[in-house]
């Protein structure tokens, strides 16, 4: 399918002075695509250039629109010497292929430079003119949708869920070629950034090429990540979730369609029918048996056939027709068969893996836990860097580990799966988790007899809410000891004293009080090695960090009265002398389980009197602590009715050996109990002074401010009456190791402060915000060099109403008006006609003063042109707004490098500037798109190169997400831009400088 791409230069903007005799530039752009470059005319001395070009036109290939980017140079001419370089600017023709899409990219865009920054702007107009081509062979994928959310997108609705898609590409880092050691670091760096998008393009064409096998048209829960292997090579690989959206009808409701979550939590987008303008919805009767995916047209969506597979599992509609249809007539007979294939057609998958994380209620019939695993590999073992079998070898290794855990929880699905490498000179840490499920085969398709037998929806009734925490496994066979009781809420099936997962808490889930951030840091020092001895320290090393962490996290769970996490994310990273091990989630207490126990010490040596004073008073502490914590997250677990005291009652329970060691013998009969919660404590042993530090540092891991609240998931459990002022922020903090003595346990104390003082400069910072959540807390960790730890941070800051009811309310919507936005944001952006100030507005994060008023105009003008604020996000929807318009995916990777790092204000500054860059740089794409905000907002990489003897650092940054058309809740006309919401907040370096 041949096409033409065109492109326009308009103008030039606030370009720097490049000859100092004029102190004036003598501006011209190259325009390159492929192997064609054209180029305008000169225009002499000015900073702001008018060029006006003709439309420059290049007829190629869908293949080479959707891999290559369309590269745009900005260069000072010179009449007796080379044409020095001001800048670059690469722009992703994909977001144009789509058939909903927008069909130009008009805008400002940054003219970047990997040395200087931020070089002016320049305005360009590009479209792309598609010639329809049926050849079934071909090697595009235009049309396939790309989505970073890891929910089903607002305005769409699953017709299909087809299942995991996977692609890696390899390719040798320009960084350590033998002409890198003559070019100069500005050519290093575009070659690098050149290549990367390149692989970015070729990566995202192949998994689209899966997904059209498999019958769908989009990918959900898309996840891209960069290896930098050094001289074994440069690896891009990505996962998500191959799936067949439809897109919603203009005329549904704005209530039930693409707004953000109501307060219920229920969204129809996942194959719900919804009511709309035209009439009832048409329930599904009949399905295509067509064994081969169509031809897909960017012009037409995907029609609905069936995969190739005779595997295929699929997510339909549910119908909103009453009882004894005929698919329910046919399907009841074989209600058991149906089951039965549906669970035989996970098994036979090979990876039964789901990227997403939020799903429709009903939809996980039970959750068994989290699974993980992880592999350390030698990248000096490939025999052929620049060929992708080894690696596909190792994560199929991987995902084949993670697949047995799950059926040894008696589960035929992983949810909320996710895939990360940690990577230290010619060593690899490979990383994967989820949490095993059992979905509710009321949802699917199973391919029989050559028909499509539509599950039967009504002879049965939906499985309770608190379905999901119930155990898939035999209670008899366990795969590890637990302690099991029947459910608090139904009093039918047995449940977990504690549940990990690594998803989103559920919309109906029973919840009783606020969840909070809790989080396990671990540091393990290693001693230097090389090749196979290292990669042995670090597999030995491993399987201690791991129950280190979820030590940790049991305590700290206890310790604030709670029995569930949810968006678990654990984290190791390796370097040349030490791992750091970060586990971070969301602390819930779901009423369907049971009450924990308590913490109960224990001491080695019970005669000693002064032992046993300080172990009493250690307990004396705890019990303290837990008492305030119930108040402080409002944990008032209802007391059990007659009603459900009468239902079948527990048996008696076994306890747990996992943390504590009780003999045989103790597993005595225990008098009946109907209280809520049971009354065994959950024991941690001093038997040495490392053991009394943790509980001390246990101790001390103070909760946040009054009026803060924080959690790593999308919306605070508990919390319902969210307004409309947010705030997204982005922080690195580097601290450099002075004391090259330091012992385990110093380490830990290093690491812990600098984690909790990054969350207590949050707090100071946002104070005027208060009533505060700081949500979706994504914290990533990274050992760059010998001496270095580096933590870095995305988060976004929501207030609520603290006047309003705090229970969770049925219809009424979740969010508030917009119109006390202004009054309640900060950090305004300030827009100037010098780009530089434009930039330094960005990385204030300092508050107003209390009262201040602040008005922010949605539009401003600068130069005669109107100028929007984009949006950012980590959430996937927007507080006040609806999403009406998804228009492509933002995945982008820039390189900044520095040789006068202590007159750029030192790691502080050079970092804060960078992270301002990017967040200009993605706002300018988006507008140009037409977008007014990006959510699902995510900065995947952030790795800081720095040698200070020799005033040079280099950073390398990747960030992603989706660009979209938010308008407000009230409003069907895009929503004007009235705040600034992305922002870089403290980002600086600690320690010996």
């Amino acid at each position: 399918m041949p096409g033409k791409l065109k492109a326009k230069i308009v103008a030039g903007r606030h370009l720097p002075v490049m000859d100092r005799a004029s102190d004036l530039t003598d501006a011209f752009v190259e325009v390159k695509f492929g192997n064609t470059t054209f180029k305008t005319d000169v225009c002499p001395k000015s900073l702001n250039p008018q060029w006006n070009s003709e439309w420059f036109k290049f007829e190629v290939d869908d293949e080479d629109l959707q891999d290559e980017p369309l590269q745009i140079t900005v260069l000072d001419h010179d009449t007796y010497s080379a044409n020095d370089a001001i800048g670059k600017v690469y722009i992703d023709i994909d977001p144009l292929l789509y058939s909903e899409a927008a069909s130009v990219i008009s805008g400002w865009f940054p003219i970047y430079d990997t040395i200087h920054g931020i070089r002016g702007e320049i305005n360009v107009l590009v479209k792309v003119e598609l010639f329809n081509d049926l050849n079934r062979f071909r090697q595009s994928s235009c049309g396939v949708k790309f989505f970073c959310t890891t929910s089903i997108p607002r305005c769409y609705r699953a017709v299909m869920v087809h299942g995991f898609v996977e692609e890696l590409v390899v390719n040798e880092d320009p960084e350590y070629q033998w002409i890198d050691r003559i070019r100069t670091p500005r050519a290093s760096n575009e070659a690098r950034q050149r290549l990367i998008s390149l692989m970015s393009g070729e990566l995202q064409r192949k998994i689209g090429l899966k997904v059209l096998e498999m019958g769908g048209n989009a990918v959900v829960g898309y996840l891209q990540c960069f290896d930098l292997e050094g001289e074994s090579g440069l690896v891009v690989r990505a996962i998500g979730t191959a799936c067949t959206l439809d897109k919603l009808s203009s005329g549904t409701p704005a209530s039930n369609a693409c707004n953000s979550p109501s307060k219920d939590g229920k969204e129809p987008v996942f194959g719900e029918d919804l009511p709309s303008s035209s009439g009832p919805p048409t329930p599904f009767k009949a399905l295509p048996t067509s064994s081969s995916p169509p031809p897909f047209s960017p012009s037409k969506p995907c029609s609905r056939q069936s995969s190739s597979s005779d595997t295929d599992l699929s997510l339909t509609p549910k119908t909103g027709m009453g009882s004894g249809g005929s698919a329910g007539k046919e399907a009841g007979p074989l209600k058991t068969l149906l089951r039965q294939q549906t669970q035989t057609a996970l098994e036979q998958r090979e990876f039964p893996f789901f990227t997403l994380t939020s799903f429709p209620p009903g939809f996980l019939v039970h959750v068994g836990g989290v699974v993980s695993a992880r592999s350390v590999k030698l990248l000096d073992r490939i025999h052929n860097p620049d060929e992708p079998e080894t690696r596909d070898a190792w994560w199929e290794e991987i995902r084949q580990e993670i697949k047995s855990h799950a059926k040894a929880l008696g589960c035929h699905a992983v949810v909320g799966y996710s895939e990360s490498t940690s990577i230290c000179e010619e060593v690899c840490i490979l990383s994967a988790s989820g949490t095993a499920a059992i979905l509710n085969p009321r949802y699917m398709l199973i391919k029989a007899d050559a028909r499509w037998l539509l599950f039967d929806r009504f002879e049965e009734p939906s499985p309770p809410t608190c379905s999901f925490c119930h155990i898939p496994y035999d209670e008899l066979n366990m795969p590890f000891p637990a302690q099991l009781t029947y459910c608090y809420h139904c009093r039918r099936q047995k449940v977990p004293d504690v549940l990990f997962t690594t998803i989103d808490l559920p919309s109906d889930a029973a919840v009783t009080g606020k969840g909070c951030l809790i989080q396990a840091r671990l540091c393990r020092l290693k001693k230097k090695a090389q090749g196979e001895v290292n990669a042995t320290a670090i597999s030995n090393l491993l399987p201690f960090m791991e129950y280190e962490l979820h030590t940790q996290l049991m305590n700290k769970l206890k310790l604030r009265s709670m029995n569930a996490l949810f968006g678990l994310h654990i984290q190791i990273s390796v370097g040349e002398n030490m791992l750091l091990g970060l586990a971070s989630a969301t602390g819930v207490y779901l009423t369907a389980l049971p009450a924990p126990g308590g913490i109960q010490i224990a001491g080695k040596t019970p005669g000693d009197l002064n032992n046993e004073h300080h172990i009493l008073t250690i307990q004396k502490r705890i019990n303290d602590t837990i008492a305030k914590n119930k108040d402080l997250y409002q944990i008032n677990p209802p007391e059990l009715t007659e009603e459900v005291v009468g239902s079948p009652i527990p048996e008696p329970r076994q306890r747990s050996r996992i943390f504590r060691s009780h003999s045989e013998s103790s597993d005595e009969l225990s008098e009946l109990d109907l209280s809520h919660g049971k009354k065994d404590a959950f024991v941690l042993e001093i038997d040495d002074t490392d053991a009394v530090e943790d509980i001390h540092s246990l101790l001390t891991d103070a909760p946040p401010p009054t009026g803060f609240y924080s959690c790593n998931t999308e919306i605070m459990p508990g919390i319902y009456n969210w307004t409309s002022a947010v705030q997204m922020f982005t922080s690195v903090r580097v601290f450099r190791l002075s004391n090259a003595n330091l012992t385990n346990q110093g380490l830990n104390k290093i690491f812990t402060d600098l984690c909790e003082n990054l969350l207590k400069s949050f707090y100071f910072k946002l104070r005027s915000m208060i009533p505060c959540c700081l949500c979706h807390l994504k914290f990533t960790v990274a050992v760059p060099e010998e001496e270095l730890i580096q933590v870095a941070v995305t988060a976004v800051a929501m207030t609520f109403d603290k006047d309003q009811s705090q229970e969770k309310p049925a219809d009424k919507s979740m969010t508030k008006g917009s119109s006390d936005t202004e009054e309640q944001l900060q950090f305004p952006l300030e827009l100037n006609t010098d780009p530089s100030s434009t930039i330094s507005s960005l990385d204030r994060c300092s508050p107003l003063p209390e009262g201040r008023s602040r008005s922010l105009r949605s539009n401003r003008s600068i130069g005669g042109s109107s100028v929007t604020v984009v949006k950012m996000t980590p959430l996937s929807f927007l507080q006040g707004t609806r999403i009406i318009k998804y228009l492509g995916i933002i995945n982008m990777f820039f390189i900044r490098e520095t040789t006068s790092l202590r007159e750029e204000g030192g790691v502080s500054g050079f970092l804060h500037s960078f992270i301002a860059e990017v967040f200009a740089m993605v706002r300018a794409h988006v507008a140009a798109l037409g977008g007014n905000a990006v959510v699902s907002y995510s900065m995947k990489e952030c790795v800081l190169m720095e040698n200070p003897n020799k005033n040079q650092a280099q950073c390398l940054i990747n960030v992603s997400g989706d660009a979209v058309i938010c308008v407000r809740e009230t409003d069907q006309e895009p929503m004007p831009s009235t705040t600034n919401i992305g922002q870089t907040c403290s980002s600086g370096t600690d320690g010996a400088t």
